[in-house]
């Protein structure tokens, strides 16, 4: 498998780019979502590098201003508050009218892998129990069905 990276911008109609640099070529595309900007770029990969579509995987690095469009669900007031920054200054990074320098925009990048890792934490319950207790009850059942048959 070949893991290349794939940056991707935000186009000024709502579009994305994305762009890959592989054996010092630089391949820039465009597209309405991210799947179909994968797509097009494996195939301009398969036209000037013959390599196979199926083996190509993506190393996603997003620019702040797709990154807040395509992952809508990040909130620039929790992240800013979380950094200690105006939810204002956060605003105009996400839209492109101001960049972070390298120190800030890792510092975002950290944070956001740190909501990743609270996020992976969160256990819900149904009816007072937790799902995660539900689904060992439940694969041990099958495991004892199989025993018995």
């Amino acid at each position: 498998m070949n893991k290349i990276l794939l940056i991707i911008e935000k186009g000024t109609d709502n579009s994305l780019w994305g762009r890959v640099n592989f054996d010092d070529n630089l391949i820039v595309e465009e597209a309405s979502s991210l799947p179909v900007l994968q797509r097009k770029i494996k195939n301009l990969l398969r036209d000037f590098h013959e390599l196979d579509p199926a083996t190509i995987d993506f190393d996603l690095a997003y620019d702040l201003t797709a990154l807040f469009s395509e992952k809508q669900y990040l909130n620039l007031s929790g992240i800013a508050s979380k950094m200690g920054i105006n939810r204002s200054l956060m605003a105009q990074y996400a839209a492109g009218k101001k960049y972070p320098s390298l120190e800030r925009a890792k510092e975002i990048e950290n944070i956001i892998h740190d909501l990743g890792r609270d996020l992976l934490e969160v256990k819900l319950a149904l009816n007072g129990s937790s799902l995660r207790r539900s689904r060992v009850a439940s694969s041990r059942k099958k495991d004892n069905l199989k025993k018995k048959v």
